[in-house]
């Protein structure tokens, strides 16, 4: 397993070699990257990854011992702006096309909402007519995945279309190319309704799509006023002490990412005392 985190939850507008001195120092194996949330001066276009932008990219975090497992290229494929759904597919597939060089595999995205750039429960995302659009986008870049040598990884959440470990079951017999693979992310799969369900759930996605997990975000969560309150991890509910086991009995390859955690320094250590004592 690779502990990995997202550059931007480090900084912002930086360059690659600031980010990876930080990343490295930290001690995690590799990146998430979101190049346009990160990287100074570059929106991720395929304009702006240039071969000399991607190889300072490259050598920025490598130079730290910090690989690039995943680059992030989310867009929502539902957006009722249809040239952001183009410029989108666009981003993504040219990731794909240059994830080697990047040394990356995966290039990752979730599955949209139809509250465009709010990424919130619409009860519109739970129907067939949305899964259906949410296919007609990304089947085509499972294909462009398979032609470049790289790998799709879908997210999925209960407030984006695909909604619940079944419909990413029923998602990836629709698309899968022999490229795609899934980002699973617990937390995303909750709500107020079913937070309590959180071992099934994750036990779901380990029933449903085992050999297709690549990528597990970490996250960590208490209840506070009726809402799912993220908090440090080990300061929470989730209980990685019980899921982490079972990541790496059944998925020893798997890329860990803390995304958007609280108190990192606390978390680390507590999260880095847990992968000891596999």
């Amino acid at each position: 397993m690779k502990l990995c985190i997202r550059p931007h939850d480090i900084g912002k507008d930086m360059s690659a070699d600031e980010l990876g001195e930080k990343i490295g120092a930290l001690g995690f194996d590799g990146v998430q990257l979101a190049i346009a949330k990160a990287i100074r001066g570059n929106d991720g276009s395929p304009e702006a990854l240039t071969p000399d932008a991607v190889r300072e990219i490259r050598a920025g975090f490598n130079s730290h011992g910090v690989e690039i497992p995943v680059l992030g290229a989310y867009f929502n494929p539902v957006h009722s702006n249809k040239e952001k759904v183009r410029q989108g597919s666009r981003k993504f597939a040219d990731h794909l096309k240059k994830a080697r060089d990047f040394g990356a595999t995966l290039v990752a995205s979730e599955t949209g909402s139809y509250n465009d750039d709010k990424w919130t429960y619409n009860p519109k995302n739970q129907t067939d007519e949305a899964f259906n659009e949410v296919v007609s986008v990304f089947a085509p870049l499972a294909q462009a995945a398979k032609e470049a040598g790289a790998l799709l990884s879908a997210e999925g959440a209960w407030h984006h279309c695909i909604y619940s470990p079944e419909q990413m079951a029923r998602f990836l017999r629709e698309i899968d190319t022999g490229a795609v693979r899934v980002t699973v992310d617990v937390l995303n799969y909750l709500y107020i309704g079913n937070y309590e369900q959180r071992r099934a759930i994750f036990d779901k996605c380990l029933e449903l799509f085992l050999d297709k997990i690549a990528i597990f975000h970490i996250k960590d969560f208490v209840v506070q006023d009726g809402k799912l309150v993220e908090v440090g991890i080990g300061k929470g509910i989730m209980g990685w002490d019980t899921f982490l086991p079972e990541i790496k009995k059944n998925v020893p390859n798997a890329i860990l990412v803390f995304e958007g955690v609280k108190d990192l320094d606390e978390s680390l250590a507590y999260f880095r005392t847990l992968m000891e004592t596999l």
